[in-house]
């Protein structure tokens, strides 16, 4: 029997110690075989709560069966003896185990320092227990500040310590107490290959470990054929059918408790929008928990008709509720893990997750800030049937574990020893890919100047190329390839790994097909052009395409002062005047891409003629180009310069010297930009009116000359509802070029909300 790969799945290394890992497979195989003990092996389980006896069950059933080479001793301690937590220690009893100790070990106060007096407890009171039971090997699974307690103990009392699932990776402080588990651990069995890398990573030694799968696979895999009306309707209801149903368990995130509190209420909100009949199991007991019952209660969830709030349901049981639910929502590992054998949808929020393997039936929801968010998950994943996953095992992890546990020597030495694998020399080529930046390169087409940047995930521009802008569409899509094409060249040498190119130009763009439709008369001969076939044939990346004002805002969703909210609206000032629109977190693009063409709001019947067409619009007053325009008519009457002020006669008169002639006192200047920040500011009051965001971004060179009058405006002219809407300027110093990357950088989280 293969006792370190799943049946039909080959360890596969690649690179140059691929025969060195193949040999320490087949070593572990011949230790396995040889050893054998004279006498039986007498193993202490300890069980802190109903989530670690779902995976160590299977194992005290299978020693159980084999009583001629084990003799078992079961230590229940933890959150196991707490009545508000269910007294999860009677299914222990009703497994017909004998309990040799039971521990009180729980500090209550559900909060940090609780956590931590916890662990001093149980560290007061093991000594005492395992000197009386003097076990062989003692069975740690998992990560809970419990687990590290009997860990700690049986180290430094001499005894062996087998740690299930070590060598995962998921959030908050359960990933640093689980990897200090495995450093006191003399043997490992995981459930995945990356765990297992990960262990021989962290220089464990490779013949102490054992790639076995979850022990819990042992009965979910023969699980769901069981009949399970009669469980639903128990837990649920009689007029509940199978995957009509949710199942919710959340627990609280101990590194950011206050977010975690405010997910849960916000999953709560979300869940009662939804109307499903949802079965809510109670948190653990974790720093956090006790605030988020009192978030149930508030909310009256164990009266309300479509909820059933539990403290604890029986594993085999539970398996049957996720097995046959519409969907099941929160931050438990089971959700990640064990549900994956049904196919069960689930949707993951929040952190606490984060880093495990997962099958293509997890919808994770990181940034769960929004009712919205986890609402419109709901709508996505529920009811869904997806292909059933053995990530986590086989359904054969327990003949394994037992032939592990058979074969440790006693007469070895118990100090452990740590296994470093050898190190080529030269790996430079494999430090470069791991050290890689994953950039974008962002293309900017202005009326003046052609940029193209190389932009990293975090929006740190890197490095940034610029040229004029050609008059002539072939000398302009030339540039833009070469340009390209050298940006990328430079990324091998600064280490980027261009994941694809993101274009923001002016006009009218149709981004599905990357196409410009109609340009702005600042940019000639640049109707109907395909951008996106050009220059994803020359580079042989991804391209995406957007206007301008739209690149503003994406730039503020994922980078600025837009980061997080679900409804704001960005207006660029510059040479001409543009913007964007984010509602519920997406961008508008209109029906025919035609939406947030803000600097075309009339504001005024009479008004001067705007590049559009018409007149009286917001860019025919307040543009860099009508700025220009009253500039160099001042200029022409002689009433522009004042003193301290001079223009050279090779400088064209433009919107600058305007600014600089209102600064130094010039009344003129001074009532022309009043004006334009008035247009400005009413053309905000009907985004207001008309859009109610949560916040207005006022973005380009002239925001921060205009941010005072659009506020005045609003105060004087805004409805009172909308008043208190704050209006910014932006803090992003190249937003066209961000907003180009961010369709790139986006693309590649794109199952993440």
């Amino acid at each position: 029997m293969e006792i370190n790969v799943y049946p039909g799945r080959e360890l596969c290394f690649q690179g140059p110690h691929e025969l060195y890992f193949k040999d320490l497979s087949k070593r572990k195989k011949q230790v396995m075989e040889k050893n054998g003990n004279k006498r039986k092996l007498r193993v202490c389980v300890a069980t802190c709560n109903r989530a670690d006896y779902s995976k160590l069950a299977p194992i005290m059933f299978g020693i159980k069966t084999e009583p001629e080479f084990f003799e078992l001793d079961v230590v229940v301690l933890g959150s196991h003896l707490i009545d508000d937590y269910g007294n999860t220690y009677r299914m222990i009893e009703q497994d017909d185990f004998d309990i040799n100790t039971r521990l009180h070990t729980i500090v209550r106060g559900e909060d940090e320092a609780a956590m931590v007096e916890s662990v001093g407890l149980a560290l007061v009171k093991l000594p005492d227990v395992l000197n009386r039971l003097k076990p062989d090997i003692m069975i740690v699974h998992g990560d809970r500040f419990d687990a590290l307690a009997l860990a700690t103990s049986a180290a430094l009392m001499n005894i062996r310590i087998l740690h299930i699932e070590g060598g995962e990776v998921s959030g908050t402080i359960d990933d640093s107490i689980r990897h200090a588990i495995t450093k006191l651990a003399h043997y490992h069995v995981c459930c995945t290959r990356s765990a297992e890398q990960h262990l021989i990573s962290m220089c464990e030694d490779h013949d102490r470990i054992l790639l076995a799968g979850c022990p819990s696979y042992d009965k979910l895999l023969s699980a769901k054929n069981k009949d399970y009306m009669s469980i639903i309707r128990m837990w649920l209801g009689d007029d509940v059918k199978p995957k009509d149903y949710i199942v919710a368990l959340q627990h609280p995130v101990t590194t950011d408790i206050k977010h975690s509190i405010k997910m849960f209420e916000l999953t709560l909100d979300a869940l009662i929008s939804f109307n499903k009949r949802t079965l809510v199991l109670f948190p653990n007991i974790d720093a956090g928990s006790k605030e988020m019952v009192r978030v149930m209660r508030k909310k009256g969830i164990e009266h309300h008709p479509n909820f059933r709030a539990v403290k604890h349901v029986p594993f085999d049981q539970f398996i049957q509720l996720v097995a046959h639910a519409g969907c099941m929502i929160g931050n438990s590992s089971c959700g990640v893990r064990e549900v994956g054998a049904f196919g069960t949808p689930v949707i993951n929020l929040g952190t606490r997750q984060i880093g495990r393997e997962t099958g293509e039936n997890v919808l994770h929801v990181r940034d769960a800030d929004t009712q919205d968010k986890i609402l419109q998950a709901l709508h996505l994943q529920f009811g869904k049937q997806y292909p059933c996953s053995k990530i986590y095992g086989d359904g054969n992890a327990v003949p394994r574990i037992l032939k592990f546990l058979k074969s440790i020597d006693l007469q070895e030495p118990l100090q452990k020893k740590f296994c470093f694998p050898p190190v080529k020399e030269n790996i430079s080529q494999d430090i470069d890919h791991i050290l890689e930046t994953l950039s974008a390169l962002a293309v900017d087409l202005g009326g003046t100047n052609l940029r193209v940047a190389i932009v990293s995930m975090k929006g740190e521009i890197v490095k940034k190329y610029t040229q004029f802008n050609p008059k002539t569409y072939e000398e302009r899509i030339n540039l833009i390839l070469q340009m390209c094409v050298e940006a990328a060249a430079e990324a091998v040498k600064l280490n980027c790994r261009i994941l694809g190119v993101g274009i923001s130009t002016g006009g009218r763009v149709n981004p599905r097909e990357g196409i410009v439709l109609h340009s702005t008369k600042l940019i000639q001969e640049w109707n109907s052009v395909d951008l996106r076939t050009p220059l994803s044939d020359t580079l042989h990346l991804p391209v995406w395409v957007d206007n301008d004002g739209n690149c503003a805002a994406m730039a503020e969703r994922k980078f600025g002062q837009g980061k997080g909210l679900e409804n704001f609206v960005t207006l660029i000032t510059g040479t001409g005047i543009g913007g964007g629109i984010i509602h519920q977190h997406e961008l508008i693009h209109g029906s025919s891409f035609c939406a947030a063409e803000l600097g075309h709001l009339v504001v005024s019947l009479d008004g001067p003629d705007c590049s559009c067409g018409s007149h009286g619009c917001i860019e025919a007053y307040a543009s860099g180009m009508a700025l220009q325009r009253e500039a160099k008519k001042l200029h022409d009457e002689d009433l522009l310069l004042v003193e301290g002020m001079s223009v050279p006669k090779d400088e064209a008169v433009g919107a600058l010297h305007l600014i600089q002639a209102a600064k130094l006192g010039n009344a003129k200047a001074q009532s022309i930009l009043r004006t334009a920040g008035t247009a400005l500011g009413l053309g905000v009051v009907n985004i207001l009116h008309t859009m109610n965001p949560s916040l207005v971004i006022l973005s380009g060179i002239l925001a921060s000359h205009y941010i005072h009058i659009v506020k005045d405006v609003i105060r004087q002219q805004a409805l009172s509802s909308v008043q208190d809407v704050d209006v910014v300027v932006s803090d992003l110093v190249d937003p066209a070029l961000l907003g180009a990357a961010s369709m790139v950088l986006d693309y590649t989280t794109r199952r993440i909300y």
